[in-house]
């Protein structure tokens, strides 16, 4: 068992690195969204006219610059936790954020096999975290 100062610092880690995934994948999934469908544009507009379109996408950059402190979260949350806890609750936490994230903010049908499958993932969490 953890004590209380090393649990809370193992838990920000691996709940800022799940935080900063959701949100990096959130708005680039936004941001794909809104711009349609990239075959389409690189038919118009040839590959460097798709890239440019992504490339300029503001929520694009968001979601990129998300995921790439993401990237540098997690080797600091590996500098402090074992692998064996953070990579598994990491994941889980980010799938959880990803299925709450994509019905509050992209509106999708999350259907509740999905909600039970998060649900299997919490109790996963908290076996993990023991």
């Amino acid at each position: 068992m953890m004590n209380a100062p090393t649990a809370l610092r193992t838990w920000s880690a691996i709940g800022g690195v799940a935080a900063l995934a959701v949100v990096g994948e959130v708005t680039i999934a936004a941001a794909m969204r809104k711009l349609g469908d990239l075959d389409i544009i690189r038919e118009r507009s040839g590959l460097p006219g798709a890239i440019r379109a992504v490339l300029s996408s503001p929520l694009f950059l968001v979601g990129a610059l998300c995921m790439a402190l993401n990237f540098f979260a997690m080797l600091y949350a590996l500098s402090i936790v074992d692998l064996s806890l953070a990579a598994p609750a990491t994941a889980s936490l980010t799938y959880i954020g990803n299925a709450v994230a994509a019905k509050l903010f992209l509106h999708e049908n999350v259907d509740s096999r999905r909600w039970l499958a998060v649900l299997f993932v919490c109790v996963g969490v908290v076996l993990l975290s023991h």
